[in-house]
């Protein structure tokens, strides 16, 4: 779950996880589309796939037990470099070094000099506490994620201070790619306790196979008064009048990987012939939404409770 994604935004994802598959034997027993909901809200869901096929495997060919090596782990689908140096060193003591994001910043800074590739692991290791690498590697990600930041670093509180070459940014590092923005619409028909939901196809390169409101063609003015003139991504409508007015709702904010997504909700009716599926909101904590559905869906009290 922390692949990509911040300690915040996982906390309360992980321990839901845990709660409805405690074992690994429990996860490979279950359904995909029920790791993906519970996963929804995360991101990248191509991580929550490979660890339930992981899961699998461990199961049936491991009898439940986890490889306790670093190269051993990186046998494993969904488990990189990364994961593997990781898990073996905080769960298992192995003295190996972990590299990430922040990892790689500390050491830049720490060392002066421009690093790249396999300087850092080269790095990393050499630095490494062989007696207690599951808590160094920890505090190297600690402080490259709270004090050695990627802006405006808090150089006066840092533990390293006395040691460190920039005691600041270094000079002509890279600089975050600028985020995207964009704006994107979507309809709500919500009736009889029920909610329209249509299905990203299989093939898909992004959240495949999981359900979400069907995407309109629009625009939001600052009084929310825009008219929807279209639905979009290739739903064909059967020339079927609809039986309510379109109403905009509201409108929020998503931001996935590089782009900031302006988001507008419509109140309307969904034509024949998009191909979709009336959903019962008992249902909806139960199925692969994707997170910026979920967000929509709670925002319009129709998700409500501990349903994440």
């Amino acid at each position: 779950m922390l692949q990509q994604t911040r300690v915040a935004a996982v906390i309360a994802h992980y321990h839901e996880f845990l709660r409805r598959f405690p074992t690994v034997e429990k996860l490979a027993r279950s359904r995909e589309a029920s790791v993906l909901a519970a996963w929804s809200g995360l991101g990248y869901y191509r991580r929550a796939r490979m660890m339930h096929a992981t899961a699998k495997a461990v199961v049936r060919e491991r009898g439940g037990k986890f490889p306790e090596t670093a190269e051993e782990l990186r046998d494993l689908a969904g488990v990189g470099r990364y994961t593997a140096a990781a898990i073996a060193s905080i769960a298992f003591g192995e003295p190996v070094a972990v590299v990430d994001g922040n990892v790689e910043r500390v050491l830049q800074r720490f060392s002066g000099r421009q690093l790249a590739g396999e300087d850092f692991w080269q790095a990393a290791q050499g630095k490494l506490d062989r007696e207690r690498p599951g808590d160094f590697n920890q505090a190297m990600m600690e402080l490259g994620a709270t004090v050695c930041t990627p802006r405006a670093p808090a150089c006066l509180t840092c533990p390293l201070v006395e040691l460190c070459a920039t005691r600041g940014e270094l000079a002509g590092a890279a600089r975050a790619a600028r985020q995207k923005k964009r704006e994107i619409h979507y309809a709500l028909d919500y009736r009889e306790e029920a909610v329209f939901l249509v299905r990203r196809r299989p093939d898909t390169r992004l959240m495949a196979g999981m359900w979400e409101l069907p995407e309109v063609a629009g625009s939001v003015s600052d009084a929310g008064t825009t008219p929807v003139p279209h639905f979009v991504r290739n739903h064909k409508s059967n020339g079927r009048s609809r039986d309510q007015d379109e109403q905009f709702l509201f409108k929020l904010r998503h931001s996935i990987t590089v782009t900031d997504y302006t988001v507008g909700v419509w109140r309307t009716t969904v034509p024949l012939g998009v191909c979709g599926e009336w959903v019962g909101v008992e249902r909806l904590p139960r199925i692969a939404l994707t997170g910026l559905a979920r967000k929509i869906l709670r925002k319009a009290s129709i998700l409500t409770g501990r349903q994440v």
